[in-house]
């Protein structure tokens, strides 16, 4: 027979008010703590034409110095309407000292990313160090990811995404604004708009 776990014993937090507390290694990520969703525009020179999109992306922790990271996206019609799913990964930012960052991103279409970069002053930019490939994906050999809170705004950041993909060489593909829709950067104040979960 066997025996049933409730739940998870050490829970998960997308918030820094909440336990467990965040590894001090967190701190140039703490900013990003949450779900965020929003809309964006990409495109690419082996694509029919510029597309609308959707997106959703959520960061975690469980008190280590790593970030849980997932996203998913839709295409959306010229009045904004669903099409149908887009892209989708999954993965960690690893957090080293001096806001180094190693980063794991898989895609359900047989890529894993393994990237480098820097977080800190509300931005994170991530480069490929390596990417493999199943049989049957679409050839990419090369991303750079940015992620930047706004200025003065914590509940917004942008996302731009370059691509090296079937031959082209490192160009833009895709951009995008998101807002908080769960969680916060900061502790709560006197000041804090609780209107935010």
């Amino acid at each position: 027979m066997v025996e049933s776990v409730a739940e998870p014993p050490f829970p998960e937090s997308d918030r820094v008010d909440r336990e467990p507390a965040p590894h001090p290694l967190l701190e140039p990520v703490l900013g990003f703590l949450g779900v965020w969703r929003g809309r964006g525009r990409g495109g690419y020179p082996t694509l029919d034409g510029d597309f609308a999109y959707a997106q959703e992306v959520s960061f975690g922790h469980d008190g280590r110095p790593f970030l849980r990271y997932e996203a998913r996206a839709w295409l959306l019609d010229g009045d904004g309407v669903p099409l149908r799913p887009a892209a989708r990964e999954s993965g960690w930012w690893r957090l080293q000292p001096d806001g180094r960052v190693e980063a794991l991103v898989t895609q359900p279409t047989g890529i894993t990313e393994i990237l480098v970069g820097h977080a800190g002053e509300g931005a994170v930019d991530l480069s490929t160090h390596s990417v493999a490939l199943t049989p049957t994906a679409k050839d990419v050999t090369a991303t750079r990811r940015r992620y930047t809170l706004a200025d003065g705004d914590s509940d917004t950041f942008t996302f731009v995404h370059d691509l090296a993909a079937v031959g082209q060489p490192l160009q833009h593909h895709l951009s995008a604004t998101l807002r908080r829709a769960v969680g916060q950067s900061t502790p709560p104040t006197s000041s804090w708009n609780s209107s935010v979960q």
